[in-house]
């Protein structure tokens, strides 16, 4: 894979601690495979910026990751150039889809975020996020049908809600309001239920442009 080098004093971190922050290159991947659809199939990321090796990570690094093993990640040793903020990032991450003490099921709050993916273009998330959607609902074909027809596909009442709720808050101006607030409690969901969805879909607004801005996915090798 051919990669295109090119310094820029514009890419340089902030974080003065970042390791190697005044020789960060760009890269451009020449003849990456690209996935040509929305998929829950395993697929890699491929950042335009140099991340940090993992031999080379501080220990404040390590603590920025919060889990050791994702210093496999080339995602995350990026994002280790700030380590403070990938702490937060990162626990924020974990808090909203892993506390199961109360709130949404784990398969619709990762249907929150399928959706933003989805509408957001994000492919790598969408293909994350559908997995586990579809690994906790057992919903296969409906978040199958998300991934190929859109955000618009029919799902029933209470995954519709969410959907469209997801949606609404990922618009640029959002478009999120007490409508939606409405449809969700009418469909079910109770106001911790309502947070968890405004919370999942909310972050990965955030999140999808942050992924975007930074690289972008391919087929996994076989």
């Amino acid at each position: 894979m051919t990669h295109v080098h090119t310094d820029t004093p514009s890419s340089t971190p902030t974080n003065a601690s970042a390791p190697d922050a005044e020789h960060t290159h760009v890269h451009t991947d020449v003849g990456a495979a690209e996935p040509p659809r929305f998929t829950r199939d395993m697929l890699d990321w491929l950042p335009w910026l140099d991340p940090v090796a993992e031999a080379d990570l501080t220990p404040a690094q390590l603590d920025g990751l919060v889990d050791k093993a994702r210093a496999k990640n080339a995602y995350f040793r990026l994002l280790a150039r700030d380590p403070q903020i990938l702490r937060e990032r990162t626990k924020t991450d974990i808090d909203i889809f892993y506390n199961a003490k109360s709130g949404l099921p784990r398969a619709e709050r990762e249907l929150a975020a399928t959706a933003t993916s989805r509408f957001n273009g994000c492919i790598y998330c969408a293909s994350v996020h559908a997995r586990f959607a579809a690994h906790f609902s057992k919903r296969v074909d409906d978040v199958d049908r998300l991934l190929d027809e859109g955000v618009d596909a029919a799902q029933d009442e209470r995954w519709a809600a969410i959907v469209e709720a997801s949606v609404a808050l990922a618009r640029t101006p959002s478009r999120f309001g007490v409508e939606h607030v409405t449809r969700l409690r009418s469909s079910g969901l109770d106001d911790l239920e309502i947070q968890d969805v405004i919370q999942g879909a909310s972050f990965f607004n955030w999140a999808n442009r942050l992924m975007l801005s930074l690289g972008e996915p391919s087929e996994q090798e076989q």
